[in-house]
């Protein structure tokens, strides 16, 4: 689905950053932060799973979050 994007000044810096960041282009840049937002801010497995083969080291992210709270929970 198309849609436009209008960004101020600064928001598209930011997006030419994380793009740049990224090594991808601005669309990609825009389409896999949605994503991670999503991913961050909802419990959805789709999201997740969308977002594990969208955003390059997304698995291995999860992997250590997984591997830190284990941790945590056995400090305690």
């Amino acid at each position: 689905m198309a849609m436009t994007l209008r960004l101020t000044t600064d928001e598209d810096r930011a997006l030419t950053l994380l793009a740049s960041a990224w090594g991808c282009s601005k669309q990609v840049a825009a389409k896999r932060a949605v994503v991670a937002t999503a991913t961050r801010l909802l419990d959805d497995a789709s999201l997740a799973s969308l977002a594990r083969e969208m955003i390059p080291g997304h698995a291995a992210l999860e992997a250590r979050m997984r591997q830190a709270r284990g941790h945590e929970a056995a400090e305690f």
